[in-house]
């Protein structure tokens, strides 16, 4: 790049400036700038009108700058002043310049002494400067004063992190000499943002005002607190100067020559002064820009693409078009529906990969926690005793029976079947809230429209409430009608007449063992397939292990991997239960665990097999899973989280409930033992 490109880099980048102000500052790019950093009456005031050659900046005790001002240097054979919220006016008198200043300032901030992040542009145009961009920052502060907040430095601290954060933005450190540099409030900040020194320029003022036979010569020669860039020491005019109108060429002629007969100093003369730190930050700057537009150049290049994106739906926007708001109404109104469609059937174009939504979670709801809430049912066993006794007995009346009656068993059995309504409802009402969430969430492209985002979500979900209502009374239409007839022919129900034939068949299966379940995959019903860590059998061979399971409607089984070619071993479901297991404080799994009902070995020499999840979530998935597959939670555990059965155990119940007197005309009455609600139609609701 040559020097001619070279020097225009800084005028591009006020450009930008420029623009990026005009919008708000509503794009998101980092520009290449420097921050002028300092305590108050550190001398940054000084420093600026030193590079422009003219008193222009407010003056005065307490905070002074008290919103960002973005000082851009133009080199140029006129000299004037513009002002970015006064464009079109040029400013040749600069007591003009600080009265706008002072002007704008109030109309933003106020006349109480309040602060702004809102940045002030001027733009300087003069023979006697370099091209430079300089963003003057309000001086740091520690005690408010007049009417300012109390939390004013608090505020002026966020003000200049908010800039100096930034890795394009170089930090101007001023500090005066008079003071100890490590209690330098400027340094103090740079340090935290740049702790390795790699932003920072310092600059050291008032060097004439300290105490005699001190010196700061350790400081410029970047010995005592390094920084990469270095120091540069200036001396600006004192207050009695600047009240006493010193011309600023007087005074530059004046710091010259102090440094030049210091004896401390004279030897870096040359590096020292107002104009080497302009012609330093000249090129710093220049030079900063250089190192980070590649970077600068992609991130715009990113939002370009980003913003044609944008702009392509509104390609063929026309605004004399009459029809045109109906148009786009109706494309946003199919838009959604749309959306709406894709989110239940799932081939959505936005892919949920943190949680289960729209279609997804309502299948959830049906396949796993419709039958967990039909386990979670309370049921207190010896009330059902106590009511199939008084069925029986009522029943027969003044007569001693002989036979248990079909009405007694249609009574117990019905009363059962209606408590399917609870969990029926509230797996309803979990599908109409995931109907309603999922409609939220297609609204969100139509953010830019508020009310036709509000009317849109409204009307959705009113047509979803009103259907509600229609949906809960069908569900109890249906479960009326299982409860209006029983039919005891279905080839489904197990009789008295078959029971002992099915039992026999039962017990067969039962024996066979562990290589009981002998169908090929292709023949077995898969209902789950997962990782799971077997923690109580890992812990005796020095570590838990996950294993790939798969769970059928009759084993449980487990391989290797994933692949599932190698098989470790085959688990029959019958007489299993599940239980909760305390997690452990020493582990973050989750356990639960299989046990055999009749005290036998689950595993080998084990009466538990203890499987272990990521999360509760998936826990309950499972449970869920092998609730489908026939293996019920544990009720005698009082650590079970799920303590109650439901009606599908209310069956199993049946067969040895009654008083000692009917005990003969329950055991007619009552289904075999390996009945289940899967085994009677009436009972599939």
């Amino acid at each position: 790049m040559g020097n001619r490109e070279m020097e225009e880099l800084i005028p591009l980048v006020n450009r930008l400036q420029d623009a990026f102000s005009a919008l708000g500052q509503s794009c998101l790019l980092e520009l290449p700038q420097i921050a002028v950093v300092g305590g108050q009456s550190a001398g940054k005031s000084s420093v600026l009108e030193n590079f422009v050659g003219r008193d222009f900046l407010p003056r005065g005790s307490g905070i002074v700058t008290r919103r960002p001002l973005v000082l851009q240097l133009v080199t140029s054979k006129a000299e004037y002043a513009e002002f970015l919220h006064c464009k079109g006016k040029k400013f040749t008198d600069f007591d003009e310049v600080r009265h706008e200043i002072e002007a704008e300032t109030d109309r933003v901030t106020g006349m109480n002494k309040g602060i702004s992040s809102i940045p002030i542009n001027l733009r300087v145009y003069s023979p006697h400067v370099l091209n430079l961009t300089l963003i003057d920052l309000p001086g740091i502060t520690k005690v408010p004063v007049g009417d300012q907040p109390p939390d004013i430095e608090y505020q002026i601290r966020e003000m200049i992190m908010q800039f100096i954060t930034r890795e394009n933005c170089l930090i101007l450190a001023v500090t005066p000499a008079n003071t100890d540099l490590a209690n330098s409030d400027a340094l103090k900040l740079a340090k935290e943002v740049d702790p390795q020194g790699l932003r920072t320029i310092g600059v050291i003022t008032k060097l004439d005002l300290m105490d005699e036979g001190t010196d700061a010569r350790d400081v410029l020669e970047n010995k005592l607190l390094p920084l990469r860039r270095g120091y540069v020491g200036v001396v600006n005019r004192s207050q009695k100067d600047i009240d006493g109108k010193k011309d600023i060429k007087a005074a530059m002629l004046a710091e010259r020559k102090f440094f030049l007969s210091h004896p401390a100093y004279r030897h870096i003369a040359d590096r020292m002064g107002t104009p080497h730190l302009q012609k330093v930050l000249n090129q710093q700057l220049t030079n900063h820009i250089r190192d980070t537009l590649p970077n600068f150049r992609n991130k715009l290049q990113g939002q370009l693409l980003s913003i044609e994106h944008e702009v392509e739906a509104y390609k063929n926007f026309k605004p004399e078009d009459p029809t045109r708001k109906t148009k786009a109404l109706l494309q946003m109104v199919q838009q959604f529906a749309v959306d709406f469609e894709k989110r239940i059937e799932g081939s959505g174009d936005q892919v949920d990969t943190l949680e289960l939504s729209g279609g997804a979670k309502i299948n959830r709801i049906f396949h796993e926690r419709f039958p967990f809430e039909i386990v979670k049912m309370e049921f207190n066993e010896k009330e059902l005793r106590r009511e199939i006794s008084y069925a029986i007995k009522n029943i027969h009346g003044i007569r001693t029976g002989l036979f248990t009656p079909d009405m007694a068993f249609e009574a117990i059995v019905k009363k059962q079947i209606v408590k399917l309504k609870g969990p029926s409802l509230k797996s309803v009402d979990l599908v109409i809230q995931e109907l309603i969430n999922t409609v939220k969430k297609c609204t969100k492209k139509l953010a830019n429209f508020p009310r036709l985002c509000e009317e849109t979500e409204r009307i959705v979900a009113n047509h979803i409430r009103e259907r509600e209502g229609k949906t809960k009374d069908q569900v109890l239409l249906l479960i009326d009608i299982q409860v209006s007839y029983i039919n005891t022919n279905h080839e489904d129900f197990i009789g008295f007449a078959n029971a002992q034939q099915r039992s026999s068949q039962v017990h067969k299966k039962n024996t066979i063992g562990n290589q009981g379940t002998n169908l090929p995959p292709s023949r077995q019903i898969v209902i789950r397939k997962g990782w799971l860590t077997i923690s109580n059998i890992g812990i005796m061979k020095g570590g838990s292990k996950g294993y790939w399971f798969v769970l059928t409607a009759e084993s449980l089984s487990w391989y290797k991997d994933d692949e599932e070619k190698e098989k470790k071993y085959m688990l029959p479901l019958d007489n299993l239960k599940v239980r909760d297991v305390e997690k452990s404080f020493m582990s973050s799994k989750h356990i639960f665990a299989l046990f055999n009902t009749e005290q036998r070995n689950v595993y080998k020499d084990y009466r538990f097999l203890e499987l272990a999840c990521d999360s509760q979530e998936d826990v309950d998935s499972w449970k869920a899973s092998l609730l489908r597959a026939g293996v019920y939670p544990d009720k005698s555990l009082a650590s079970l989280e799920l303590n109650f059965r439901g009606p599908t155990h209310h069956m199993h119940t049946l067969r040895e409930t009654a008083s000692a007197d009917d005990a003969s005309h329950a055991s007619l009455l009552l289904p075999p033992r390996h009945w289940t609600i899967k085994d009677s139609p009436e009972l599939k609701t």
